[in-house]
C-alpha cells in the first residue's frame, strides 16, 4: 500500500497531518535541514513526536538535507548519534558526507536520498541502493513515463512529490540565493530568488514580471496512475505552510487514496473539491505529461502572479481612519479588483508593489460604512497600490487532537559531547594523477571556444558535453585544437531517465575515440563510468591496462564541502575534486590539508549557472538581460539542453593566484560555461591571473564571507558603519548603481559584437 507523507513544520501542522490520516510525516530540527525558516522542533518535542507517532503505528522521517561545512562535522556526528538513540524511521539526506558517516558509525539509520540529491534516473537510484539507501525522493522534473521506467529498472523505494511549491531550478542545483548574499538554498536559507520581481529589457522597451516564479504542483488526478506505477510514497510539500493548509491537502489525498479503486472518477472529483481551500498559486502538473522542453514553460511559469501565495483579493484602493473604542484614530484600508471581502479571522498576505516586502496578517477588525464599502485593519508599512491575497478563511480553522503529550519534562535526550573520530583522506601520489597536471584549466561550451582559448596554452581544457559538442565531435568529426589527452568532458548535473541510455552510448563512443577523463556531477554519471570502466577492463584482461583506465573527477555539483563527502567519493574511485562554486576559502582549506590540495581543481573565474531549468523559456521571454530591485544584472539563456540564468558580474579571485599557490593550490579553473569567449577576453583574464590585477565589476561570491550567518553579517554591518564614519572616507563620491549598470551594458554590447 502506498504511503501518504505530509509535512510537519511545527506542532500544529503535525496534529493536522496525523489528524487527517497521513501515514507518515517529515520534519526538521533546529539545524541541518533545508527549511530553517520554519518553526521546526526542539529536542524534547521531537523525541515526544517520535514516540507519539509510533504509538499510532505511523512513521516519522527527519530532514537532514543540507550540505555540511567541515567545521560542522563534529556537531553533525553528535546529531546523528542522537537520532540513532531516538530512532526515527528514516533520514532524508543530501550531503554524501552524511552518507559516509552513517555507513561508518550508524548503519542502523535508514537513509532516504533527498530530492536535493538530484536523483532522476534508474542508474542513479540503483547506485544509491547499493550504498545502503532504502528510498530515493525523485527529482520533481520527471514525467510519468520516466517514473515508470525508473521503477521497472530499480528495486529501491520511490518517493514522489505530488503537491505543493516547485523550484524553478532543477533540484539541488540552485545557486542564485547563495550568490545574492550567501543565503544558500543548499543550506536551508533560500531567499526565493525565483519569486522576485524583475525588470526585463526588450527590443521595444522595458517590462516587469515575476519571470521565474513557477505555479504550484498538483497531481491529485494522477495518483491512480502513480499507484499503478509502483510509487511507494506520495509527498506533500509544505513545511513552511499553515496547519490549515497541511490538514486540507492531506485530507484530499487521503480520501483519493482510500476511494479511487471503487470509484475512480467520482473520488477524483470529490478530492479536487476538497482542494478548493488550497489558496495557493495557480496549479501545474509540471513535467508529468512529458511535454517537450519547448512547450512546458507556459504551463509552469506564471510571470504575472506575485511570489506570495494566496487568492488575489485586489490592491489597496483607499486608506481611511476610524475611531476605535479607546477614541484613537486607526487606519483601515479598502480593496479594489477582487471578488471577496475578508472577514475577521481571515489570514491575508500583503505584498508591496515594488516587491520590497511581504507580510502575512490575520484580520482583527472589519468595518462596513454607510455606503456598504468594507474596511479592514492592516499591518504597518503598506500603502495604496500594494497587493493583497487570501491565505485562508477563519472557517477553515479546525482543531485536531494533540499528538504530543502536554508534559514534555520526561523527554530529555539531547546530542552528547562525544568526539568525532579523525578521518584522513587517501594520500595519493602526484604520479598516479598523471591525468591531472598542475596548471590552468579552462572550461568552455563549444568547439569554437576551444580555438579562442588555444593561444593561452591551458594545461587542460574542459568541454561541456551538450547537444552542440556531441554533434561537432561524433557527427561532424570537427578538428580539435587540443589533443584528446588534453580534453576533459564535463557532464551536465541533471541526468533524467529520458537521456540516460543515450548518454551512456555517447560516453562510450567518446571513450572509444580516446577521451578518458570525465567530470561527473550526478550519481548516474558515476554509475555509468564505473560500468564502462569495468567493461573495458574485462575486454583488456586487466584492471591496470592504460586502455581500460577511465578517470573521474568530482564536479562542483557533488558538493564536497567536507572531507567525509570527499571520502565517500573516494570509495567511488574518484581522487580529484572540483571545489563547489559556493565554497569559501576558510572551508576549502579546512577540508583539504596542504598535502591534499594537489587533488583540488579550484575555480578562480566563472559565470556560474544560478538557475538551471529543464525546459526552454517561453517565446515571449525574448530578453537577454534582466535586473533585480538592487539593479544587479543577469542573463537568461534558452538552449536545446534547457535554460540557464547567469550573473552579468563574474565570480573572480584571479588576483589571488599568488596567495593560492603559496597555500598549496596548484590547479586552477577558469570557467566560461554558457558564455562566449574571445581571444582578447581570454588574454585579459590570464593577465589578471599572472600579474594579480583585480578585474573590474566582479563578484567574490562566498569566497571571503562563506555562507550567510546572521551574527557575521551584523559584525560586517557595524564594521562598515565605522569605516564610513571615519574622516578619510567622508566626502568621497560613490558611483551610482545606474552609472555602474550603464558601464556594464556597454561592456556586454562590446562582447556581443
Amino acid at each position: 500500500m502506498s504511503e501518504l507523507l505530509a509535512p510537519a513544520g511545527n506542532i500544529e501542522a503535525l496534529d493536522a497531518a496525523i489528524g487527517e490520516g497521513a501515514d507518515a510525516v517529515y520534519m526538521g530540527l533546529k539545524s541541518f535541514n533545508a527549511r530553517l525558516r520554519s518553526s521546526n522542533f526542539a529536542w524534547n518535542q521531537f523525541e515526544a513526536a517520535v514516540q507519539a507517532v509510533h504509538r499510532q503505528h505511523k512513521k516519522i522521517y527527519v530532514t537532514v538535507n543540507t550540505v555540511i561545512e567541515e567545521r560542522e562535522t563534529e556537531r553533525l556526528y553528535r546529531f546523528l548519534e542522537y537520532l540513532n538513540r531516538v530512532k526515527p524511521d528514516g533520514l532524508i539526506v543530501q550531503d554524501f558526507g552524511i552518507v559516509r558517516m552513517c555507513q561508518e558509525f550508524f548503519p542502523e539509520l535508514e537513509l532516504h536520498a533527498s530530492t536535493q540529491m538530484n536523483i532522476a534516473s534508474s542508474k542513479a537510484a540503483n547506485l544509491m541502493g547499493k550504498e545502503g539507501f532504502k528510498r530515493v525522493v525523485l527529482a520533481r522534473e520527471l514525467g510519468l513515463e520516466e517514473i515508470q521506467k525508473i521503477k521497472a529498472k530499480s528495486n529501491i523505494e520511490l518517493e514522489v512529490f505530488v503537491h505543493g511549491a516547485l523550484c524553478v531550478c532543477e533540484s539541488g542545483l540552485c545557486l542564485f540565493s547563495s550568490y545574492l548574499g550567501g543565503k544558500s538554498a543548499n543550506r536551508g536559507m533560500c531567499a526565493q530568488a525565483c519569486r522576485r520581481l524583475y525588470k526585463a529589457e526588450y527590443d521595444d522597451g522595458v517590462d516587469e514580471g515575476y519571470y521565474f516564479s513557477p505555479s504550484d504542483l498538483q497531481l491529485i488526478d494522477k495518483i491512480p496512475d502513480l499507484v499503478q506505477a509502483g510509487v511507494e510514497s506520495f509527498k506533500i510539500e509544505g513545511r513552511m505552510k499553515s496547519a490549515e493548509y497541511v490538514g486540507s491537502v492531506t485530507a484530499a489525498y487521503r480520501y483519493l487514496l482510500d476511494n479511487w479503486e471503487s470509484d475512480k472518477k467520482g473520488s477524483i472529483a470529490n478530492a479536487k473539491r476538497m482542494l478548493a481551500t488550497d489558496f495557493a498559486r495557480s496549479k501545474t502538473r509540471y513535467w508529468y505529461d512529458f511535454k517537450t522542453p519547448e512547450t512546458i514553460a507556459d504551463t509552469v511559469l506564471n510571470p504575472k502572479q506575485a511570489g506570495g501565495t494566496g487568492i488575489y483579493l485586489g490592491v489597496i484602493d483607499r486608506i481611511k481612519h476610524f475611531e476605535n473604542d479607546e477614541g484613537k484614530s486607526v487606519p483601515f484600508i479598502s480593496l479594489a479588483g477582487g471578488s471577496y471581502d475578508p472577514d475577521e479571522g481571515d489570514s491575508l498576505r500583503f505584498h508591496k508593489k515594488d516587491d520590497t516586502g511581504r507580510e502575512s496578517y490575520k484580520v482583527r477588525t472589519v468595518i462596513t460604512d454607510e455606503n456598504g464599502r468594507t474596511w479592514i485593519d492592516f499591518p504597518r508599512g503598506f500603502k495604496v497600490g500594494d497587493t493583497v491575497y487570501l491565505l485562508q478563511t477563519k472557517s477553515m480553522s479546525k482543531r485536531y487532537p494533540r499528538v504530543l503529550p502536554r508534559d514534555l519534562s520526561t523527554f530529555r535526550r539531547q546530542p552528547g559531547g562525544m568526539e568525532l573520530p579523525i578521518l584522513d583522506l587517501t594520500n595519493i601520489d602526484k604520479k598516479k594523477l598523471d591525468y591531472f597536471p598542475e596548471g590552468v584549466y579552462v572550461q568552455v561550451s563549444t568547439v569554437s571556444d576551444l580555438f579562442a582559448i588555444q593561444a593561452e596554452n591551458p594545461v587542460r581544457v574542459i568541454l561541456e558535453l551538450n547537444s552542440e559538442t556531441k554533434t561537432s565531435i561524433l557527427e561532424k568529426n570537427e578538428t580539435l585544437p587540443f589533443s584528446k589527452r588534453q580534453i576533459i568532458f564535463s557532464l551536465d548535473p541533471f541526468c533524467p531517465e529520458e537521456i540516460e541510455g543515450g548518454l551512456e552510448n555517447t560516453i562510450s563512443a567518446l571513450i572509444e575515440l580516446g577521451f578518458k577523463t570525465w567530470i561527473v556531477n550526478n550519481p548516474a554519471h558515476i554509475s555509468i563510468l564505473k560500468n564502462l570502466s569495468s567493461s573495458l577492463a574485462s575486454d583488456s584482461g586487466t584492471q591496470n591496462s592504460s586502455a581500460s583506465k577511465i578517470n573521474m573527477i568530482a564536479g562542483p555539483y557533488l558538493y564536497t564541502f567536507n572531507r567525509w563527502a570527499a571520502s565517500w567519493l573516494e570509495n567511488q574511485n574518484i581522487d580529484v575534486f572540483v571545489s563547489p562554486y559556493e565554497n569559501s576559502r576558510q572551508n576549502i582549506e579546512a577540508v583539504f590539508e596542504q598535502n591534499m590540495r594537489h587533488r583540488i581543481l579550484l575555480p578562480v573565474f566563472a559565470y556560474p549557472a544560478l538557475f538551471r531549468m529543464r525546459f526552454q523559456l517561453p517565446e515571449n521571454y525574448d530578453f537577454l538581460f534582466f535586473t533585480d530591485k538592487e539593479e544587479d544584472t543577469f542573463k537568461a539563456l534558452s538552449t536545446k539542453d534547457g535554460s540557464f540564468v547567469l550573473p552579468e558580474k563574474p565570480f573572480s579571485i584571479l588576483d589571488k593566484a599568488q596567495f593560492l599557490r603559496s597555500a598549496g593550490f596548484s590547479h586552477f579553473l577558469i570557467d566560461f560555461s554558457k558564455t562566449k569567449v574571445t581571444k582578447s577576453t581570454m588574454k585579459n583574464i590570464m593577465k589578471s591571473f599572472y600579474k594579480g590585477d583585480v578585474l573590474n565589476d566582479i563578484s567574490r561570491f562566498n569566497w571571503k564571507d562563506g555562507f550567510y550567518s546572521p551574527e557575521k553579517m551584523e559584525e560586517y554591518r557595524q564594521a562598515n558603519e565605522r569605516q564610513n564614519m571615519s574622516p578619510k572616507n567622508k566626502g568621497r563620491k560613490k558611483s551610482s548603481s545606474n552609472e555602474n549598470y550603464a558601464r556594464e551594458r556597454k561592456v556586454q554590447k562590446k562582447r556581443r559584437t
